[in-house]
């Protein structure tokens, strides 16, 4: 499409929908079309001149369904925004188009037992906020929870904290089902149950725009948050792994952060010593007695503990997950991240190895979780002194040759952070809900090469045709 012709398409849509909550202000629009993908220095490079042209906010579903048939159209490329707390680029639109703004859409649809259902644009702080008082929270949750969209989470999340009970959103029986509006002159709305729900999972909005998720809950407890620190790196990784195996032990978040992970914690300065290493961890109240034996067992210090009110500074869960990442940034903007995955078999033999022969350049930081068969690992997000691409290659290659995967966290297409892996049923779904390619596109690398691609059947998904 010639740039005059845009022009055209993008005035007839507004012309078409004078009463919407239309944003036409560049600088306005430039700044909905970011998220935090200058975490990486390539991305920030490559990216720095993609935004949309325009940007709108519907006041509901009805409006929502009309921008879409709208852009669709006048084949106009959209991508759906929440938050704007992703790591990846993954709203940033490739080709221009339309920003649409989608928390609004932000209402509790139905709860029950240990279920809550809700419209993709709502902040997760607000779900908890309701379910709490019932006695239910999320099983899992980012650091970004205050932020972060519940289709920010679905679209382009991975875990969080609650994962050392409930392992990753896409482990079974975290998702139950949900609602979805197709890509086209005349939206259809589509309700999908697990496990086909996952097809839309942590595909950045590419085949399918999501309008209420349905989620399982757990039972919430009364939390009590630790920082503990330590002289030694092996000695912090032995306590942490100590909660995480302990069954008895009511946990919700374990994180260790090499030293001078937590010389970046600059809020936390005058309860902490320099260079020591640290154990962040979320303790249910019931079991918190068990902790100051814990720590001595382990030769550590307890440099903060508190429950909810009793603090004035931050959650410690937003010094963990890839708010570690944000924190560091605000002192160090050299620095930068990756993302691995340890073998659960022996990942704190892996750590261990990986923080020895990396040390200095590489600031381990890890997080435990269940994966998604139920085994205790650990993922990294360590802090990486970034030198140039090449090294941090390199870097990430030696990771690999040691039996760690990593999830590159420096690239925008979706398989490419996935070791290069295209689904099938990923691609069928956008042939199905997007056939014009209109929704994020450039993101999903499978759509280019979908004619080689076997073709599938999926239940409750249009069957697919070449």
């Amino acid at each position: 499409m010639s740039d005059s012709a845009r022009q055209s398409a993008l005035a007839a849509v507004v012309a078409a929908l004078p009463s919407l909550d239309w944003i036409k202000e560049a600088p306005k629009v430039k700044r909905l079309s970011r998220d935090f993908h200058w975490f990486s220095p390539i991305l920030k490079q490559q990216l720095e001149d993609k935004f949309a042209e325009l940007a709108v906010r519907p006041r509901n579903e009805a409006e929502l369904s009309a921008i879409v048939a709208a852009c669709a159209k006048q084949r106009l490329p959209l991508n759906i925004r929440g938050g704007g707390t992703g790591n990846y680029g993954q709203l940033i639109p490739l080709h221009g188009g339309v920003i649409v703004d989608i928390t609004r859409l932000n209402a509790i649809v139905a709860m029950r037992d240990g279920v809550v259902k809700a419209q993709a644009g709502i902040r997760l702080a607000d779900i908890e906020a309701q379910t709490r008082p019932l006695g239910w929270e999320l099983r899992c949750l980012p650091s970004t929870w205050r932020l972060a969209t519940l289709g920010g989470l679905f679209g382009g999340g991975f875990g969080g904290v609650g994962s050392i009970n409930y392992g990753p959103l896409a482990a079974p029986g975290n998702v139950l089902s949900i609602r979805v509006m197709t890509m086209e002159e005349q939206p259809r709305i589509i309700t999908l149950n697990a496990p086909e729900a996952l097809l839309l999972h942590h595909a950045y909005g590419s085949n399918g725009i999501v309008l209420e998720i349905e989620l399982a809950l757990a039972p919430c407890h009364q939390w009590i948050e630790h920082l503990d620190t330590f002289d030694d790196f092996a000695a912090a990784m032995a306590f942490a792994d100590a909660i995480a195996r302990s069954p008895g032990i009511v946990k919700r978040q374990v994180a260790v952060m090499a030293a001078p992970i937590t010389d970046y914690f600059t809020d936390l300065a005058d309860v902490l010593t320099p260079g020591q290493h640290a154990v962040i961890s979320v303790i249910g109240s019931e079991n918190d007695a068990l902790m100051p034996g814990l720590v001595a067992e382990h030769h550590g210090r307890c440099a903060l503990r508190f429950a909810a009110g009793e603090h004035d500074g931050h959650s410690l869960i937003e010094y963990c997950w890839n708010h570690t990442t944000l924190q560091a940034l605000k002192v160090d903007k050299t620095l930068t991240y990756l993302q691995s995955a340890f073998a659960a078999e022996h990942y704190h033999q892996q750590v261990l190895e990986m923080e020895q022969r990396l040390s200095g350049e590489v600031l381990s930081h890890i997080e435990f979780l269940r994966d998604l068969n139920g085994n205790l690992t650990c993922s990294g997000l360590p802090l990486v002194r970034y030198s140039d691409e090449t090294r941090l290659n390199a870097i990430m290659q030696t990771f690999r040759d040691n039996g760690v995967k990593i999830n590159n966290p420096h690239v925008c297409q979706i398989e490419a952070g996935k070791q290069g892996r295209v689904s099938a049923e990923v691609v069928a779904v956008k042939r199905a809900f997007d056939p014009h390619n209109l929704l994020n596109p450039g993101k999903l690398r499978g759509w280019d090469i979908r004619d080689t691609l076997p073709e599938v059947n999926i239940p409750g998904i249009t069957t697919i045709t070449t």
